[in-house]
C-alpha cells in the first residue's frame, strides 16, 4: 500500500476496566462504524492484549486526524467511561504535527516526527 507524504497516525492505549472487556469488544464496532464513511482515513483497526486495547489509525495529514476526532468523539467519550487512555502517540512529519499541538493540547500526547523511512 503507497500511503501519502503527509500521513500522520495515532496510537493511542486503553486499559480496560475490570469487568468491561466484553462492553469495550462491543464497542469498538461503534468506532469503525462511525471511520468507515471517512474519506482521509488510510487504516483503522483495534488489537488486544489481555485488557490492553491498541487503536492503529492512519490520516491524510492533521485535517484528516481533526476530521475524524470530531466524527468519533460520541464514541471515544463513551469508551473512557469502559477504560482509561494509558498512552497516546502522533506520529508525522512536523508541519502537521505542528497543527495538531494547539486543538490537542489537553491530552497526554507523545509526539514523533517523521525523520526517515521507505515510501513504496
Amino acid at each position: 500500500m503507497s500511503l501519502p507524504l503527509n500521513t500522520v497516525s495515532i496510537h493511542p492505549y486503553f486499559k480496560v476496566h475490570p469487568g468491561k472487556l466484553d462492553a469495550v469488544k462491543s464497542h469498538l464496532r461503534s468506532f469503525v462504524s462511525a471511520t468507515s464513511s471517512e474519506s482521509t482515513c488510510l487504516y483503522y483497526e483495534f488489537t488486544i492484549n489481555g485488557d490492553e486495547i491498541f487503536c492503529r489509525e492512519g490520516y491524510i495529514g492533521a485535517e484528516g486526524v481533526l476530521a475524524h476526532l470530531a466524527n468519533v468523539d460520541a464514541q471515544l467519550k463513551e469508551m473512557l467511561t469502559l477504560s482509561d487512555l494509558t498512552r497516546l502517540e502522533l506520529h508525522g512529519p512536523a508541519a502537521d504535527l505542528a497543527k495538531l499541538k494547539e486543538p490537542m493540547a489537553g491530552l497526554p500526547v507523545a509526539w514523533f516526527e517523521y525523520e526517515v523511512g521507505v515510501v513504496k
